[in-house]
């Protein structure tokens, strides 16, 4: 009873405490859900940093590893080369000094050379069998006890490559072995020196190590990397999975992430020393932030959600109070909205338009029934009206004609006949398509009168062909380019003016152009037309009403076009279909 009760009361609420219930829950699971992916995910992207960590060192040291491999063979090219042999060969059996110091400088020399090649390297240094020094590169003098104590490893490792470890006093990495003849005559290994290769141990690790933490190099007890460390190493605890080679240990009361390598090679141990809050901390700030942002959003969530709802139900609420008020025939309060802005564009903004749009539709109805009643009347008086003047115009224009005859004015008679079938076809609106012959009778008409008015400056050429007579045309297309012509072309000059019909027919349609030999038109004058850029000063019939209306009849496939490729003048073409519908 319990779950129906609450089923019940959710059916039988307001739309908008549903939707903010609706919305909360949504939100709420949302929330729950991201928190949880997003502690997974940080769980694997910390996973992934640890092992980035340990890999970056293990390639470290492996590069380190082999930069020192390649010094190794290094002393051994040199150990090796058949001129450094002969040279030691020949300072052993204590040769006259100028000798010796040719001898010397030759060594000196390739030693140079050697040294210039790598970048790693302070210097290259050699002790030949009687106990002189040749060195090459950035020397560091030594003294007795140094001498002896390389002397000695290099003695210990019976022809090997042996290291010392950069101490206070030497910050390099040495390697040192003995040179043992071992020419292709003499293959008996006598003493011929020491070879003693300084390696740049600071460069190669600032070059090759992780930016992250500090990088330290240990091997049996003795830091090789850095020279003054600034942590106890041997504080530090070898990691528990010695399979992942990473741990987070804590030392002094404060965590480290401690990366751990073992070479196979050398035996020394690589070490990635990092702060844990130094890389961690923001990783940490950024979940404590995701967590507060998700509850901020929340509730901003909440807030918007119950917002939304009572904007959405409050039209729905105004609008069944006008359907009230309108049910009982009130529609001038019924169509009063409340002026609190602009009707949103959205479903229910356009249920209220159409509500409104109704309610104003059936009141204008029912206020303007009686007035179109008046309005009709008033229409057919004026239609009357209308029949009796064009009749009165005609009549007179017969009496002139009469009178004009009976004083032998042949011009005036033929003027006021030409007017008479102008004015009669321009106010007959009953056949508002024609066939082109009509429309040529009208511009005859027309040409009659503008013939008497300019005499010789007015040359009227007509190129149709018969069969286009019978084709359609709206009424008024040529006489009021006729018009235009002869007020652009030919009373802006003194000069004559020739202006011409022409007509053929393509597969495409059927093309009228008018053509005058006056200063032309602007380009692009159809578009500016219809832009609104120029406005025509004429009070005739314009470029854009035919236009327009050959649109109207026929189709957007034809109408009226300019041809701006005429040098001279101007040319205004009539595209029409070449059947004869309407």
């Amino acid at each position: 009873m319990g779950l129906r009760s609450m089923i019940d009361t959710y059916r039988h609420m307001r739309i908008k405490n549903k939707l903010s219930i609706l919305i909360t829950l949504i939100i709420a699971l949302s929330l729950t859900f991201t928190i949880i992916t997003q502690q997974y995910v940080f769980s694997i992207y910390d996973g992934q940093i640890y092992e980035k960590s340990s890999s970056v060192l293990n390639l470290s040291s492996t590069a380190i590893e082999t930069e020192l491999k390649r010094l190794q063979q290094l002393s051994y090219r040199i150990m090796s080369e058949e001129q450094v042999q002969d040279w030691l060969t020949s300072l052993k059996k204590n040769p006259s000094d100028y000798d010796r110091l040719i001898i010397s400088q030759y060594l000196i020399d390739r030693l140079i050379s050697y040294s210039g090649e790598e970048p790693y390297l302070y210097s290259i240094q050699i002790m030949d069998a009687s106990g002189n020094d040749h060195e090459g590169g950035n020397i560091l003098k030594m003294d007795e006890d140094r001498k002896k104590q390389v002397k000695a490893v290099a003695a210990d490792g019976m022809g090997e490559n042996r290291w010392i470890y950069p101490d206070s006093k030497d910050p390099a990495l040495i390697i040192t072995r003995e040179i043992r003849s071992f020419h292709k005559t003499n293959f008996d290994l006598d003493y011929l020196g020491t070879l003693v290769i300084r390696i740049n141990i600071d460069k190669i690790v600032r070059d090759i190590a992780p930016e992250e933490g500090d990088v330290m190099i240990v091997s049996d007890g003795s830091v090789i990397f850095p020279r003054e460390p600034s942590f106890d190493w041997s504080r530090i605890a070898k990691p528990k999975d010695a399979v992942k080679g990473y741990e987070i240990q804590q030392i002094d009361d404060k965590e480290y992430f401690i990366a751990q390598i073992q070479s196979h090679n050398t035996g020394w141990t690589y070490l990635n020393i990092t702060p844990f809050n130094q890389i961690f901390d923001r990783i940490v700030f950024i979940k404590e932030m995701v967590v507060f942002v998700f509850i901020a959003i929340f509730a901003v969530v909440i807030l918007l959600g119950i917002r939304f709802s009572i904007g959405l139900t409050r039209p729905i609420d105004e609008l069944m109070i006008r359907m009230k008020l309108a049910e009982k025939g009130n529609f001038e309060e019924a169509n009063l909205f409340p002026s609190g802005g602009q009707v949103a564009m959205n479903e229910i903004g356009l249920l209220q338009r159409s509500f409104r749009f109704m309610i104003e539709r059936i009141n204008t109805l029912i206020q303007e029934n009686y007035a179109n009643r008046l309005l009709l009347k008033e229409t057919e008086f004026k239609a009357l009206q209308s029949q009796i003047n064009p009749h009165f115009l005609y009549n007179t224009l017969e009496s002139i004609n009469w009178m004009a005859k009976v004083n032998k004015q042949a011009k005036i008679s033929e003027m006021v006949e030409a007017l008479a079938y102008l004015l009669r076809h321009s106010v007959d609106l009953k056949e508002p398509i024609i066939p082109l012959s009509e429309e040529i009778d009208i511009v005859r008409s027309y040409v009659t009168i503008q013939k008497i008015r300019f005499e010789e400056r007015l040359v009227f050429k007509l190129d149709v062909p018969d069969e286009l007579m019978g084709r359609s045309i709206p009424k008024l297309t040529l006489q009021p380019l006729m018009e235009n012509a002869i007020h652009y072309a030919l009373e802006s000059t003194i000069e004559p003016c020739e202006i011409s019909i022409r007509g053929w027919s393509t597969e495409e349609g059927i093309f009228l152009a008018v053509e005058d030999t006056g200063p032309g038109i602007p380009r692009g004058i159809i578009e500016r037309l219809r832009s609104g850029e120029v406005t025509t000063k004429g009070k005739g019939i314009g470029l854009l009403n035919i236009d327009d209306r050959i649109k109207l009849a026929f189709g957007e496939t034809y109408g009226i076009r300019v041809d701006e490729t005429v040098e001279h003048g101007a040319r205004v073409i009539l595209i029409l279909p070449k059947g004869l519908e309407e």
